[in-house]
């Protein structure tokens, strides 16, 4: 996987320099060129979902350093530090401190670009701070914002320093000089006992290097269980994972400039490429330009997601919205089949799954494989899905959230195993795992029992799970008539049987799916007989349209006959599910719409 990283960084062309790395900017603080305020520039321009203007080579301090205390970073900074900008009145000690070394950084960085002196001694004036602040609580700024410096130039634009390479070779002094003091390798030196790792082989070049002992954290994995300072892939910071005498990150040699390329490549991703799936992050990337329309993630509806509440249920207008004419992936196998994209067939795929765990990054999943493979994948995935759903249409389309919360009571209970496990059979092609069916079945049949109509992805997850399952028949989306499996003809005569007891009943309280649809999708020999007596004593002939009474009786007579045998004795979990899908499908047929979009002809209950 690092390796990969390593290419993506090259493709990307990302600045691999050790010491700089991209950060976004909120805020330009800006001065004319004799040291006096000009003005505040916001670089969102009124986006509310723009969080600023990314730029790609700023000063990155090591975070251990940082954390001695009263040291910032270098020319972008938080609002706080670099103007004092604080909730507190006066602002406290330590953004006093950290403030002042911010500004000692300017003035010795001045000695490459002369600039920094003069913005250094306009932020040292208590009246100039004076004017920033109040122009930052005008444009409604907040002291965690990250700001940067820039100078007013004659024609209206501004220089905006941190963009500037001049001061670039000043801060690589200035970071080899830390090194030193903190004992880490820098162009090839180090301690003595570094040194005698010397022939220690890169994991990512294969030469022999002096090992890091420490790399800098993956940040943006804060919203799923890392640290909002960042958590490391490689670091061994506990005896049980040191060996053969080696500390640290010696375990994983690298040197620095390689720890700097897979660093910088995650970070890259993890804020490009990657998408939250509630308690992990998926991400995909790609070796070549797939253009949007013929990318197949987007079939995921990745790039729709919302707070995991909205996908609880789903609407008819979802259900419209998403079934298109094409999926992605069909058009990105139409485009290599058809000879329009025959580059696409070379190119590789890139998938990893990934969350955090208190300072550590975990590596839930990684998968790598040919663009068309992947495309093939998720076009069979969309089909095992597909399925009917409460207005009779078939629906193929569903965000990838909704088939999470599927298996489970609350879309906050969606766990990071099933993520990457439901993930995985997605993007590789695999079966669903039986843990995922048994918790989805399980949510289907308390739907059934409480008289509810389940979620149409719970149905759409059962229906894949039975059809990537070489035991058992493949569903159609629809009803299938001809359809002789005993578990799938039970159920369907369960719901037949609920239907006659309404037609006779229509007010009737606990029916027989709330009294019986657990005992008869587990045992249908014990309860299909008995209920099928009661329904020929008690309801059909309470049924006084003699047309349905007759419908219901042929229907039922035609079911029993496809049993050709006694109904089964015991159904496997597996089973279990063609009995749901064969009473969910006899329902949702009672409401398919006609090919003129009126009402099917099938008798109402």
């Amino acid at each position: 996987m690092l390796h990969y990283l390593a290419e993506y960084a090259r493709r990307e062309n990302l600045s691999v320099v050790p010491g700089l790395k991209p950060k976004t900017v909120r805020w330009l603080l800006v001065f004319d060129t004799q040291g006096r305020f000009l003005s505040v520039v916001d670089l969102a321009g009124g986006e509310k979902k723009s969080r600023g203007r990314e730029f790609p080579a700023c000063p990155e301090l090591p975070g251990a350093w940082l954390l001695g205390g009263g040291r910032a970073n270098f020319l972008v900074e938080a609002l706080s530090t670099l103007a004092l900008f604080t909730k507190e009145d006066p602002p406290d000690a330590k953004s006093v401190r950290k403030h002042d070394f911010f500004l000692g950084l300017l003035e010795q960085a001045a000695a490459a670009v002369p600039e920094f002196s003069t913005v250094a001694q306009a932020l040292r004036s208590p009246a100039v701070l004076d004017q920033i602040r109040t122009a930052l609580r005008e444009a409604k700024a907040k002291p965690t914002d990250p700001a940067t410096v820039a100078l007013g130039l004659p024609d209206g634009k501004q220089r905006i320093l941190v963009a500037e390479d001049a001061w670039h070779g000043w801060w690589q002094g200035f970071l080899q000089s830390i090194n030193e003091d903190r004992g880490e390798p820098a162009a090839g030196k180090g301690s003595p006992r570094q040194q005698s790792r010397r022939g220690m082989l890169d994991l990512l070049t294969a030469e022999p290097v002096v090992p890091l002992p420490t790399h800098n954290k993956i940040e943006k994995l804060s919203d799923v269980g890392g640290l909002a300072t960042g958590d490391s892939l490689i670091g061994f910071d506990k005896d049980a994972y040191t060996s053969f005498g080696l500390e640290q990150a010696e375990n994983a040699a690298m040197c620095q400039d390689s720890a700097k390329t897979y660093i910088t490549a995650l970070n890259h991703i993890l804020a490009h490429r990657c998408h939250r799936l509630t308690a992990v992050k998926v991400g995909f990337w790609y070796s070549g330009r797939v253009p949007p329309e013929l990318d197949p993630q987007n079939d995921f509806g990745l790039s729709d997601l919302g707070p995991a509440a909205e996908d609880e249920q789903e609407g008819p207008d979802d259900a419209s919205r998403a079934n298109q004419a094409e999926s992605f992936a069909r058009r990105a196998l139409n485009a290599i089949r058809s000879g329009e994209r025959p580059d696409l067939k070379d190119y590789r795929y890139y998938a990893i799954t990934i969350s955090g765990n208190s300072g550590r990054v975990v590596i839930r999943d990684f998968t790598e494989g040919r663009f068309e493979d992947l495309a093939r994948h998720v076009d069979q995935w969309l089909d095992d899905l597909a399925v009917v759903n409460h207005e009779g249409r078939v629906q193929d389309r569903f965000r990838f959230t909704q088939l999470l919360a599927a298996p489970v009571r609350e879309p906050k209970d969606v766990s990071a195993p099933l993520v990457t496990a439901l993930w995985r059979s997605a993007v590789r092609g695999l079966p669903i795992p039986h843990t995922v069916m048994a918790q989805t079945l399980h949510r289907v049949r308390i739907d059934f029992i409480q008289g509810e109509s389940p979620r149409v992805a719970r149905m759409a997850l059962l229906k894949a799970f039975v059809n990537r399952n070489e035991r058992l028949p493949k569903m159609n989306p629809e009803l299938n008539p001809v359809e002789n499996h005993p578990a799938y003809v039970s159920g369907r005569i369960m719901a037949l049987l609920a239907g006659i007891q309404k037609a006779a009943n229509p007010d009737v309280g606990a029916g027989v799916v709330q009294r019986y649809y657990a005992a008869a999708s587990a045992t249908p020999a014990l309860v299909l007989g008995r209920l099928i007596r009661t329904a020929q004593i008690a309801h059909l002939p309470k049924i006084e349209q003699e047309g349905l009474r007759r419908w219901f009786e042929n229907q039922l007579a035609e079911l029993w006959s496809r049993l050709q045998t006694a109904p089964p004795r015991v159904l496997t979990l597996e089973e279990q599910t063609l009995f749901a899908m064969g009473y969910y499908h006899q329902l949702a047929t009672r409401a398919k719409p006609a090919e003129n979009g009126e009402p099917a002809a099938t008798p109402a209950e």
